[in-house]
Order: structure tokens, then sequence, then C-alpha cells
């Protein structure tokens, strides 16, 4: 029997529980909140009562890997035990860790993450296409044969990221148009199917009117639509409907502080993102 993909799978999570990505983001400030060291020993406390409250009750999860990678190997087999858990309780995870090089590395980063014999692959991982969409291939062959996905940056929610997105290819085309266009063409049989893709795009809620200005159009991706930017970051869920118009039914907010801020209590932090995941719900006409 042939493995659902990954667009299929997050499409069936979001209709279940709401267009709503977690994040867990175990930094010192959030640590110190919950009134836990920052430690190995306060991660792992803060990681465990993530997923408890989050799996089985979100559509997907997102753990940064940075903020486990500080604490070295006892810090990833912390973010590993998380994956492996939110698998067994039947939620997607999508690993943060932005991912991009080229030949052989590009497919080494590509086996850690999304290969079947890794410690604890992930569902999908965000990965960066500054050394050209092509050279992301291995992590998007590898991905489509495993049933997995990837996220590659188009526009993000930093403003740092204009100088690079906005400027204009040889052809003339937009940077972050050379971006979608490579994710459409992935995407072609899901979007000819009437499906979800796979290879999905990272563009920030708090972008303004940048994807008009540069003319974007995100509905023709079939590209799952990873929005950060909600919350702390300054998105309100009515910019998530402005920035994406037209392809609501694709976008996947993503919060970390605006829910982790309700623990520690594992309750009030899945109350929190169930309350969020409704409202989002009801904002995008997905529930």
């Amino acid at each position: 029997m042939t493995m659902p993909s990954f667009g299929e799978r997050l499409r069936a999570a979001m209709n279940t529980h709401g267009p709503l990505c977690v994040g867990i983001d175990p930094h010192r400030e959030l640590l110190e909140a919950w009134g836990l060291p920052f430690d190995l020993g306060g991660v792992e406390r803060f990681t465990r009562t993530c997923v408890e409250a989050f799996g089985g009750a979100v559509a997907c999860v997102k753990p940064q890997s940075a903020f486990f990678e500080v604490f070295g190997s006892r810090g990833v087999a912390v973010l590993e035990r998380a994956l492996r858990d939110l698998r067994h309780a039947g939620t997607l995870t999508i690993l943060d860790a932005k991912r991009g090089d080229i030949g052989s590395t590009m497919a080494a980063y590509a086996q850690a993450f999304l290969g079947n014999d890794s410690p604890a692959p992930a569902d999908a991982v965000t990965v960066s296409p500054y050394l050209g969409y092509g050279a992301l291939r291995p992590a998007i062959d590898l991905a489509h044969a495993t049933g997995r996905g990837v996220f590659v940056l188009a526009l993000t929610s930093n403003p740092e990221g204009r100088s690079v997105q906005h400027a204009r290819a040889g052809d003339g085309r937009s940077v972050a148009q050379t971006i979608l266009d490579g994710a459409a063409a992935d995407n072609a049989a899901a979007r000819d199917a009437g499906r979800l893709g796979s290879v999905g795009l990272v563009v920030g809620a708090t972008v303004g009117t940048a994807v008009a200005d540069l003319g974007l159009d995100l509905r023709s991706t079939a590209a799952p639509l990873l929005a950060p930017g909600l919350g702390a970051q300054g998105a309100s869920a009515a910019d998530v409907r402005r920035v994406f118009a037209g392809a609501l039914d694709q976008v996947l907010p993503t919060t970390s502080r605006g829910v982790l801020a309700a623990g520690p209590s594992v309750g009030a932090l899945r109350a929190a993102a169930r309350i969020e995941a409704a409202a989002l719900a009801s904002l995008l006409g997905s529930g």
C-alpha cells in the first residue's frame, strides 16, 4: 500500500484539527517564564510538556532545531525523542532547521532529517534555496520518495530578507518568483489532481503587500504555505487573511510564544492551541 504524500496527510490534519502549527522553541525567556532553569533538564521538561499538550491535539508541531543544538548531542537527543513521541501520537512534525547546501552535503542533510534510516525523521523540514532552488533537489526527491515534505524559504518575515527575495534575476523575475516557480513545478502532479503538494513555501504573515507587489500567485503553486509571524512577531490573524488572499485554504499559520505563554500547564497549553486553531479556521474559511 502506497503511503499518502505529506501534502495529503497535512490536508487531513488541518481538516481535523484546524490550520495551526505550534512551535516548540525552548529559549531562555520562555523557560524562565515557566519557572524552569535554562539547562538541559529545563529544556527536556519544557519539551515533554509541549509534546504531551500538543500530541494528538493540533495539525502540526514545529520544533526549532537551534534551541536544542545549543546543548550539543544531549539536546539533539531531546529533540529526537520529541519527534518520535509526536509521531507516535499521530501528530505531524516540521523540523525548523533551514538547511541549504550543494551536492553530497545537501543529500546528507536530506538523509539526516527525512531518510527512513534517520534516528528520528521529521515529516517535513525547512530548507533554504539561496544556493539555488536546484541545489535542494536531493531533499525534494527524498521527501517525495519517503512520503515526507519540505518547506522552502520564499518570503520570510525578517526585514533583511527583502534585499534578496525581492531582487530581480537576469530574466526579470524576482528571486521569490523563481522559488515559487520551482515549487509549482514540483507540485504539478498534486495540483493537477486537486491536492496539496508536498513542497511547501515559507511566507511570513508580516510581509505586508509584498505578495501583491511582486505579482506572486501563491494559489498556482499548490504549496502548503507555512506562515510565521503571528503573535509576538506582530502579525494578526487578519494579516494572514490579507497576505494570503486567494490561497487561504493552503495556509498553515505557525505560532509559538502566543500559545506557549499559556504554560506550563498541559491543559492550559492544549486549550490555548485549540482556541487559536478554531479562530484561524473560522477566519480562513476552513472550519
